[in-house]
């Protein structure tokens, strides 16, 4: 059980990230080990990664987009014995609805972990259409949840207002892209980060002079 006396650890995503896919599962094993509680924060990341002054993924070269998300990811899925797709047919799509759906999950107090797993999973194993209501059911049932009023409170304004709040706050950050792990007011970007996530919870690291 997290410890109410420690800060929260806030994970910045998007629902649509392979890198997102390949670090939830430790955050939350590292949340759970340091007895943090986890919020999550989907984001816009076409709004984040221009706001922090980096190139958008669709106008960086093809060599660099082949590295880091061909080559590494291949990489990645290996090193951590998660398959992976490479070019998932589903991996560009609506990020409102399943955003707010993972956010309903949060208010709602259920397993948001297995349910944030659940949908990554389903896109970048199963190459499931995560912006389709029926894909988002079953995931949610595959976790013990009813979806069905996750879906009704996810096409809620109020929800997608929470959305945007996130996306802001990650703004506010200088939250470089996804995922981004804000831990006692110190910035870790990329699920290859975390190691140093880890160090920081069991001793923080000393501040820059």
């Amino acid at each position: 059980m997290a410890d109410l006396g420690l800060t929260p650890i806030e994970c910045f995503y998007s629902v649509r990230s392979v890198y997102a896919y390949f670090g939830l599962p430790r955050i939350a094993a590292l949340a759970r080990q340091y007895g943090r509680s986890l919020i999550h924060r989907p984001i816009d990341l076409s709004r984040v990664v221009p706001a922090f002054g980096s190139q958008p993924f669709g106008e960086r070269g093809a060599r660099g987009r082949a590295l880091q998300f061909q080559t590494e990811v291949w990489r990645w899925s290996q090193f951590l014995g998660m398959p992976v797709l490479l070019e998932p047919v589903h991996h560009h799509g609506d990020r409102n609805l399943p955003s707010c759906f993972v956010l309903a999950a949060q208010e709602a107090d259920v397993d948001t972990n297995a349910l944030a797993r659940g949908l990554l999973t389903a896109l970048w194993r199963y190459d499931q259409d995560i912006a389709d209501p029926a894909v988002l059911r079953s995931v949610a049932a595959g976790c013990g949840i009813d979806g069905e009023p996750l879906l009704v409170r996810a096409r809620s304004a109020e929800l997608l207002a929470t959305f945007e709040a996130c996306t802001s706050r990650a703004i506010e950050c200088g939250v470089p892209g996804s995922p981004s792990f804000l831990v006692d007011g110190e910035l870790f970007y990329g699920q290859d980060r975390l190691m140093f996530v880890e160090h920081h919870l069991a001793q923080p690291f000393l501040p820059l002079t």
